[in-house]
């Protein structure tokens, strides 16, 4: 095969994937809040949560997108396991109306005379319109679709040229369960099960392929496509786990009941229902499949949402402390839920060096073991988040059985360092947007602000781990004393950065960046001092901290 083929089948692809990610973008941010309403208001029954799931998945044109807010309403306790499946199975079955739109008109338009056009103008007005327009997301959905078109041209010429070239016979001689294992592969490397339709489409209407083949295929996409979800759950919280296993169980196992099933649903497409064109019978076959997936599983959802209940507990639980002490317990529980906000702190603390890139200094606590590997700072944030979700519905349910009034003030100013510890993790978040301008500027200014914010963040951890890891005894007064001192620090920080030179040192709007990661990080510090103060001091020692200053939010 001529080398100029395989790039042009290659380059296709690529680009029908490029065009789908942005089309995604583009629809995630037109109709993101819309959309999630709608699902949440379609999740009071199995009925509707599966309509909702197909009719949102059809339109925003990715199961990704769907299947990822469904792990975000999971792990935000809005959704029940058996109503999360349900929106999962409906998804699936919007998945299919892509192929259903490659396969009616794909092959029938002139996709060469309207892409380029389309693609050249959209892409063209998505360049000059400024980020912030409010109509840049609906240019970028036309340079999206565009480049679906192009990506799909692309793959229908290289293939058809390819096709000419090869002996199609040698292809017969392979099992179907070979079709089937390149479609799962494939669809994993790429991330895209709709760019794995599409190449299916195109090979088998330029005849490279037969229909059960490409049946197999297309039953390999649809295992492949539960990749994705299992590594965006991997870290999280439990709950997310068991949908995402439950979503790759669903698949998988559909698949593979389909796939021995090839001959007879084929017959019953070509026969009973009489559809005799190779493409319109490949996205029927894709229907049926996920139809067929949803009648199997939906009498069996409660049991199976209990199954999935009963798999990633104890040791593999987000938590460390909590979830092996029941609250009705109320002595154990408060001590418990005291050493998980600790462990809650020591990963904020390891959130802060990882996004400010602090590599000259190290927290590594005797007896800490993460109980999940984090690689980056994103991971790191979210994983706070669903910690503190965790503590957070702990405490509820320890509140609701505490009736001695000393145990109920203290639980209290538990959940207090649990909410200031949040509130740093948040500023440290947006800090950490800014100190990644800071540190690949090359103003020498910004570039030496990022280097002498690090340096304080290391003189401040250094300063206040001992307390976190019980190698120093808190005490209100020194505590006090490094509080005083971080407030007199930015009354320095902000004399320095509206010194008389700074107009010829940095401009207004890097002024401002500046202004905004010096309060980020203050008030980011200043509320880990708080959480310290409400996690170790006792409550009258910690009632000193009342009659101070309030801190920038």
């Amino acid at each position: 095969m001529p080398m100029n083929q395989i790039w042009e089948l290659l380059a296709g692809i690529s680009i029908f994937i490029i065009g789908m990610r942005w089309l995604e973008e583009a629809l995630k941010n037109i109709a993101g809040r819309p959309f999630k309403l709608f699902l949440k208001k379609h999740t009071h029954n199995t009925f509707k949560g599966i309509v909702g799931g197909a009719v949102v998945t059809a339109l925003l044109q990715s199961s990704s997108i769907v299947n990822i807010m469904v792990l975000a309403f999971v792990g935000a306790r809005v959704l029940q396991m058996e109503n999360a499946l349900a929106l999962m199975l409906g998804s699936n079955l919007g998945t299919t109306f892509t192929s259903w739109i490659i396969a009616v008109v794909g092959f029938k338009l002139n996709i060469e005379a309207l892409a380029w056009p389309l693609t050249g103008i959209a892409g063209l007005v998505w360049t000059i319109l400024p980020q912030q327009h409010r109509f840049h997301a609906w240019v970028q959905v036309a340079v999206g679709f565009g480049f679906l078109l192009l990506g799909l041209f692309f793959m229908q010429s290289g293939v058809e040229a390819s096709i000419q070239k090869i002996d199609l016979n040698q292809f017969k001689q392979f099992p179907l369960i070979v079709f089937l294992l390149a479609g799962a592969v494939i669809t994993s490397i790429v991330q895209a099960g709709s760019a794995t339709i599409a190449l299916t489409l195109s090979v088998l209407h330029a005849g490279g392929i037969d229909l059960p083949a490409a049946a197999a295929i297309v039953l390999g996409a649809e295992i492949g496509t539960t990749t994705k979800l299992l590594i965006l759950a991997q870290g999280k919280l439990a709950d997310k786990k068991r949908v995402a296993l439950g979503n790759f169980l669903f698949n998988t196992s559909t698949s593979i009941l389909a796939f021995f099933a090839i001959p007879l649903l084929l017959w019953f497409i070509r026969e009973p229902l009489s559809i005799s064109n190779k493409l319109t019978a490949l996205a029927v076959f894709q229907t049926l499949v996920n139809f067929f997936g949803i009648l199997l599983f939906v009498p069996f959802l409660k049991q199976f949402g209990k199954f999935l209940q009963n798999r990633y507990t104890r040791t593999q639980e987000d938590t460390r402390f909590i979830h092996t002490v029941p609250v009705h317990e109320p002595e154990l529980a408060l001590q418990a839920i005291r050493e998980e906000i600790r462990h809650y702190l020591f990963h904020l603390v390891r959130y802060c060096t990882s996004g400010l890139t602090i590599t000259d200094w190290a927290f590594n606590p005797a007896n800490w073991h993460p109980s999940h590997v984090q690689t980056t700072a994103v991971e790191q944030y979210d994983y706070i988040k669903d910690l503190h979700g965790d503590i957070q519905q702990y405490y509820v349910k320890l509140q609701a059985v505490i009736t001695d009034e000393e145990q109920t003030q203290l639980l209290d100013q538990y959940v207090s360092a649990l909410r200031n510890g949040m509130y740093a993790a948040k500023s440290l978040k947006d800090a950490v947007q800014d100190a990644d301008q800071l540190r690949s500027s090359s103003n020498d200014f910004k570039f030496g602000y990022y280097e002498l914010s690090k340096k304080r963040m290391v003189r401040f951890l250094e300063a206040t781990s001992p307390y976190l890891t019980k190698e120093k005894q808190a005490a209100s007064a020194e505590l006090l004393a490094l509080f005083d001192a971080l407030a007199d620090q930015y009354q320095e920080s902000v004399t320095q950065l509206y010194g008389k030179n700074r107009n010829s040192v940095v401009s207004d709007t890097e002024l401002s960046t500046l202004i905004n990661y010096n309060r980020e990080l203050y008030t980011a510090k200043k509320s880990f001092l708080l959480a310290l103060k409400d996690l170790l001091l006792t409550t009258e020692d910690a009632a000193a901290f009342k009659d101070l200053p309030g801190f920038i939010r």
